[in-house]
């Protein structure tokens, strides 16, 4: 149990094995749980990554999903990725100072490794935020460098983590949904790969574009500057770095 930034504790339920904690989750919000409410699974059979794609999933790394409740008045529920990956850097710089980079939306980098991933999943006015982070071991993939901390020479408990994250999660939700989007968007700004970073986004359409970064518009799309000198606005897809 974590303070949740001066409102109620945020309660972290624990399960030793499930399929997926978005699903779970999914199913528990249809139910009628309330916003904060936490679960995370020491290992899932069914774990899913962005665009359906499998996410490994051994004993020792985080694997968790929380609940928001959509408001009237909240900024667009897409950004709430941004939100994800801010108090996410924020979490994991508590046990590994050394920068970590975000890379648009909500992939955390080291050393231009992925550590962790994200995905949001909507109901209604219920959003599941799924998070995975490799803590004690990561993948080998053959389209792109994957890390862990245990990688970095970190050692850090899942329970730990857990704590650590819905803290910084529940702090940086109040700010999105008091102040909107702006404070998020500058913090992702600062801990993103700097401005002219060379891209490549690979669009839902099967279409890839390379270019350079050129910051976020003001909803959060990423705008990449291609060899034309023109500007293009991303709302989806995959972007990598070149």
């Amino acid at each position: 149990m974590v303070d949740g930034g001066g409102a109620d504790a945020v309660l972290i339920r624990v399960v030793p094995e499930t399929g997926s904690t978005n699903a779970d989750m999914l199913a528990l919000a249809a139910a009628g749980a309330s916003e904060g409410a936490w679960l995370r699974a020491e290992r899932q059979t069914a774990g899913k990554g962005r665009q359906g794609r499998a996410w490994e999933s051994p004993v020792g790394n985080f694997y968790g999903s929380t609940l928001v409740r959509l408001r009237p008045t909240d900024p667009s529920a897409p950004t709430l990725a941004l939100v994800t990956v801010v108090a996410l850097e924020e979490a994991v710089r508590v046990f590994l100072p050394t920068d970590a980079t975000i890379k648009w939306p909500n992939d955390l980098l080291i050393d231009g490794a992925k550590l962790s991933g994200v995905l949001l999943e909507r109901a209604g006015d219920a959003v599941v935020v799924g998070i995975g982070v490799n803590l004690a071991h990561h993948p080998d993939l053959p389209d792109r460098p994957v890390t862990s901390l245990a990688a970095q020479g970190v050692a850090v408990a899942a329970a730990t983590f857990a704590e650590v994250l819905a803290e910084s999660f529940s702090r940086w939700l109040s700010r999105w949904r008091g102040e909107g989007l702006d404070p998020i968007r500058h913090r992702w700004l600062d801990r993103a790969h700097p401005t002219g970073t060379a891209l490549t986004a690979r669009l839902p359409d099967g279409t890839a574009h390379d270019g350079l970064f050129d910051g976020l518009t003001g909803d959060g799309a990423l705008i990449l500057r291609l060899a034309d000198g023109s500007r293009h606005v991303i709302h989806a897809g995959d972007v990598f770095l070149i």
